[in-house]
């Protein structure tokens, strides 16, 4: 596989690795000792890392959210799940790869995965539409969801889409009413539902599968009703104020639990989860367990009256006491 492609913020980082590469290399030949200084770089690496990824701009936040090398939703189900039946179509009109979806079990709960898919390579990324789903995708997992609930299994969604596609395709067959009829179905199912932004969440194409009694969200994702590049290219029209509308739009995940949207910031391994696919995976699926315990302890009921409150919350506002 080729070397992954780096960010502009980690170029320090990258040099400082291939420095160790090469020290490891010419240990290798020359046989000899170079533990001592192995270590000294490797700890001044971990540090470097852990520096940058916590001081990241929004726009840096945007950045590790899109990268190429990030795990997906399939990446994610082969390291958290076992016994992974994935199904498939709208039974309707056709099967939307852009949306994955299926059977699994998670430690020792059945549920019904779901999530938005992108490719890694050009023939994939048009096969899965990267990542931006059919009106069919968003029916399909509506199926799911249903087939979920008739077994009384909990539905886990993995959201990580630019968007919802907008062709021409789409709109002529009900883009805007699969969005629309997800969110009201979403949110009366009699079952448990954990919505997880692994990526990018972007705008209704991922909120489509995100009315959830919980909202996680990667420590590095972010969710946001517009790109910072489309929000900046209607506001100041021009998409060189990105950085300006990344910061105004309040889409990182330290923003959105602030905000009381996402329920909890599941932590990503030194330098994002593209740099540890498992170890990404181990602290996601954690957190999934830990909110399957808690959510199938509750009765239907409960879980229908929390998610009306909880997105009833979300939203809300006051004036300030000099507003007229």
């Amino acid at each position: 596989m080729a070397a992954p492609p780096h960010l502009e913020f980690e170029r320090d980082m990258v040099e400082l690795q291939e420095e160790i590469d090469k020290l490891l290399e010419m240990a290798e030949k020359k046989e000899i000792d170079v533990s001592r200084e192995l270590a000294e770089l490797r700890r001044r690496l971990g540090a470097m890392r852990e520096d940058t990824y916590r001081n990241l701009s929004p726009i840096e936040q945007v950045q590790v959210a899109r990268h190429p090398r990030r795990p997906y939703t399939l990446d994610y189900i082969q390291r958290i799940a076992t016994d992974w039946i994935e199904l498939h179509g709208d039974r309707a009109y056709r099967d939307d790869a852009a949306i994955v979806g299926g059977w699994a079990r998670i430690g020792g709960h059945s549920v019904m995965l779901i999530g938005h898919q992108k490719g890694r390579d050009m023939k994939e990324n048009l096969r899965r539409n990267f990542g931006m789903p059919h009106p069919e995708g968003y029916r399909k997992a509506l199926r799911l969801m249903r087939l979920a609930e008739k077994f009384g299994r909990p539905v886990i969604t993995l959201i990580d889409t630019p968007g919802a596609y907008p062709g021409i395709g789409a709109e002529e067959r009900g883009q805007a009413e699969a969005i629309a009829m997800n969110l009201r179905e979403m949110a009366r199912l009699r079952t448990p539902l954990i919505s997880v932004v692994i990526g990018e969440g972007g705008s209704g194409g991922a909120l489509a599968l995100g009315v959830t009694d919980q909202i996680l969200m990667l420590e590095h994702a972010i969710y946001s009703v517009i790109s910072p590049e489309g929000c900046a290219a209607i506001l100041w029209r021009s998409a060189e104020h990105r950085d300006k509308a990344a910061h105004a739009l309040k889409l990182t995940s330290d923003d959105l639990h602030a905000l009381e949207v996402a329920d909890e910031i599941v932590p990503e391994p030194p330098g994002g989860a593209h740099s540890d696919w498992d170890a990404a995976g181990e602290h996601l699926r954690s957190a999934l367990l830990q909110n399957l315990e808690s959510l199938e302890a509750l009765s239907p009921e409960a879980l229908l009256d929390a998610r009306w409150r909880k997105f009833e919350r979300i939203g809300a506002w006051k004036e300030d006491e000099g507003d007229e």
